[in-house]
């Protein structure tokens, strides 16, 4: 059986289903595909399931704090089954929200099953053909199983069945130190668990600056966190007590003893699968499916939006890979990748907000720069709410005042941390954002401060 549509969007992660709405909302008659959970990464497996750990973490940690502030709580309990159960039910209000939408939608399918190419514009699933001159593949992606000695003889979480799950683990060890696996180290530790976390680089965060990673290892280890960098050659093994981590450290144990473990290495396109070979297109090394700066493959009338072209990973990056392409398709636009500036935040407590460039990447590519920094202890609203780890850092260029980029690592930074974006997408200077007027108390009041005081 054959059906014809006027588009085909391959997977329902954030840029699927808005671009659907936009297409059917043209007049077009639109196919749908997802063959496992709508509302893909984010909504599933991401950022609404772990940002509500998050925050029921957070909350933990405050109440055992609650004496600094002269509120006598008691002993603090978790509840496992019902941080769980609230994580699960944001999860499920946000698909079904999701799949009630699409299904209501004029001229458009929604299709259960898994998209492979037969041609170029031609979609199999199960025993239908479907076709399309405009195929859209937005196919997210998942955890990375590293190859380690004995990673297939012990049993592991990645994140994705971490979630699934309302254990405590009594010591869960993290096989890498950067966002995902910090997120859950926090999360976790503030549930009352021992965590260690092994890191094969000689740092935390290692895109991040030298400043930055130390001052995020400084709070995760007053937390309790064990840290263990410049571990290059991790191995797994089964144990008595659960699993023995393997190290090749300089300092400290040759091997971490967990009851659990949590491989958190990086992710992976699901591209492997999806016949793209018969499409005429091919992935890279990483399995990613190169795209110009319209979005647009190789193979004309077929698009990749999201984590399985490249371009960023993030929620808010395959959000806009939709804006980008609709106002390219639809509304005669000329939006491109390369016009957007580079953004993303790291949910441990306090958070990392971060644009640009950072102050290595920035002399790396031939800037002389300045910086502005201010450490937390010196921001007014972090002193008052008693939260005053971490540091505010921008980066400007030394011969055109044009800021590069910018570190906001403490109380409110995810937030904070858009007055400096904003000014960049604007076109502004230092010295514009300098002379601005934030308003006090705010974490945010202290951004013009900062860049008023810049430092070779």
């Amino acid at each position: 059986m054959s059906r014809r549509f006027d588009a085909i969007v391959i997977g329902t992660g954030q840029a699927g289903p808005s671009l659907a709405g936009r297409l059917a909302g043209a007049g077009m008659t639109v196919a749908v595909i997802e063959r496992h959970l709508v509302g893909g990464t984010c909504v599933n497996t991401g950022c609404m399931p772990t940002k509500t750990l998050v925050a029921s973490a957070y909350a933990a940690h405050l109440a055992r704090r609650g004496a600094d502030f002269g509120v006598l709580t008691g002993d603090v309990r978790i509840d496992m089954a019902k941080v769980h159960a609230r994580s699960q039910a944001i999860s499920f209000n946000a698909r079904t929200g999701t799949e009630t939408w699409l299904g209501g939608m004029q001229r458009c399918t929604l299709i259960r099953g898994h998209a492979r190419f037969e041609t170029p514009h031609t979609v199999r699933v199960d025993d239908e053909v479907l076709e399309a001159d405009r195929i859209f593949i937005n196919v997210g992606g998942r955890a990375v199983i590293p190859d380690l000695p004995g990673v297939h003889d012990v049993p592991y979480f990645t994140n994705s069945s971490l979630l699934e799950t309302a254990i405590l683990p009594d010591h869960l060890v993290v096989v890498g130190g950067s966002y995902i696996g910090l997120e859950f180290a926090q999360i976790y530790r503030r549930f009352g668990a021992r965590v260690t976390v092994v890191q094969r680089g000689n740092r935390l965060v290692g895109r991040e600056d030298e400043e930055v990673s130390a001052a995020i290892q400084s709070f995760l280890e007053a937390e309790g966190i064990a840290v263990r960098t410049a571990a290059p050659c991790i191995r797994l093994a089964r144990h008595p007590q659960g699993v023995a981590v393997g190290l090749d450290c300089s300092d400290g144990p040759p091997e971490v003893v967990g009851t659990h473990v949590l491989l958190a290495v990086g992710r992976r396109p699901n591209t492997d699968d999806l016949g793209l070979d018969n499409a005429g297109l091919a992935t890279d090394r990483s399995g990613t499916i190169p795209v110009n700066d319209r979005l647009e493959t190789s193979v004309p009338g077929i698009w990749a939006l999201g984590d399985c072209n490249g371009h960023g990973g993030f929620t808010h990056t395959a959000y806009n890979d939709f804006e980008i392409v609709a106002a390219n398709l639809l509304d005669g636009g000329d939006r491109k990748v390369s016009d957007r500036i580079p953004c993303y935040a790291l949910f441990v407590d306090p958070p990392l907000g971060r644009v640009g460039m950072t102050e290595a990447a920035a002399r790396a590519a031939g800037h002389r720069v300045l910086v502005g920094r201010r450490p937390m202890t010196r921001v007014g609203r972090a002193v008052e709410k008693d939260e005053t780890a971490g540091l505010m850092k921008i980066v400007v260029d030394a011969d055109t005042n044009a800021i590069l980029g910018a570190a906001i690592l403490g109380t409110g930074g995810d937030e904070a941390i858009h007055t400096v974006l904003d000014v960049m997408a604007a076109g502004g200077t230092a010295a514009s954002l300098a002379r601005t007027m934030h308003i006090h108390p705010t974490v945010a009041e202290l951004v013009p401060t900062i860049a008023g005081e810049l430092k070779p």
